[in-house]
């Protein structure tokens, strides 16, 4: 591993209410907004640093959510056609549904970088080593894909799935090229292997079998990571179960997958959810090779 830091995080840190409240005030430019951001990412770099951290993020203050800067940089995207999910809550808790952020309508053609703005700030004012974090390519068929609408112009999922991958990698090629030291992949959908009801749905609704498709979720990030490793840099990525605010959407430990996404994923690190007994033993930590970090 290219470099040896004894604390981590994911990278996301809570919005606070002054931004959410911001970024719908029609009132506030994006002048406004941006100096409130700046603000805001200052005193969550201070903190990372009173804490004892040496890789340093910016909490993704300025998205709306981990994969908005995709949606910001590319067409194709429909955010008005929403379609509702439901999450998973604790015991006793009650749900509360949401709507998938974006609905593919047509092509997809990349307009911008998605991460550029947020590395400058973080070049100028990080303490230290800077994380940026990027959804994986395999986060967008997966939810933005609906029938009727998004195979008019990608007849599969996979379709779809292998026009993101050249975005995200070149945008993975872009943070390494710019000096950034910690490059990292979101990947919740992966809990959809290691969970039997969505192994079921991707069988059902999707009509693939689950096992060809965590084959080419593999191949589809090693592609995006392909060319990336460079001597310094720690290329990363975090496995949750699409958690928001003690909601989820899947359960089940990693040994349905563990040895072919352990061995096969071209990453130094893993940053694995484990804070919860969804989340099964230490066992299939055993398929980690040698070598490659593990984050718990």
């Amino acid at each position: 591993m290219a470099a040896r830091y004894r604390a981590d995080h994911v990278g996301s840190l809570l919005r606070p209410q002054e931004l959410f409240e911001a970024r719908s005030d029609p009132k506030v430019d994006r002048q406004k907004l941006q100096a409130l951001e700046d603000r805001h990412i200052q005193r969550v770099l201070q903190r990372q640093k009173d804490l004892g951290f040496k890789i340093f993020t910016d909490g993704e203050l300025r998205r709306r959510n981990f994969m908005s800067d995709f949606n910001e940089s590319v067409e194709g995207i429909d955010e008005g056609d929403l379609v509702p999910r439901s999450w998973q809550a604790s015991s006793g808790g009650t749900p509360q549904p949401s709507s998938v952020p974006g609905i593919v309508v047509g092509k997809l053609k990349q307009t911008k970088r998605l991460t550029r703005h947020e590395v400058d700030f973080m070049k100028q004012h990080s303490p230290g080593d800077i994380k940026i974090t990027l959804p994986t390519a395999n986060q967008f068929p997966a939810i933005y894909y609906k029938r009727g609408i998004s195979d008019k112009v990608y007849p599969t999922h996979s379709a779809l799935l292998w026009d993101i991958v050249p975005v995200i990698k070149a945008e993975i090629g872009a943070l390494v090229d710019e000096g950034v030291q910690y490059v990292q992949i979101d990947a919740p959908r992966y809990s959809y292997y290691i969970d039997p009801k969505w192994r079921d749905y991707i069988k059902k609704e999707i009509g693939l079998d689950p096992d060809q498709a965590l084959e080419e979720a593999v191949r589809a990030d090693n592609a995006c990571l392909e060319g990336a490793k460079r001597a310094g840099v720690i290329l990363a990525i975090h496995l949750c179960r699409g958690n928001n605010r003690s909601q989820w959407y899947a359960e089940g430990g990693y040994d349905a997958i563990a040895e072919k996404l352990f061995g096969q994923l071209q990453v130094d690190a893993f940053l694995l959810e484990y804070e919860s007994e969804r989340a099964g033993t230490f066992e299939p930590l055993r398929f980690v090779p040698r070598g490659k970090t593990v984050v718990l």
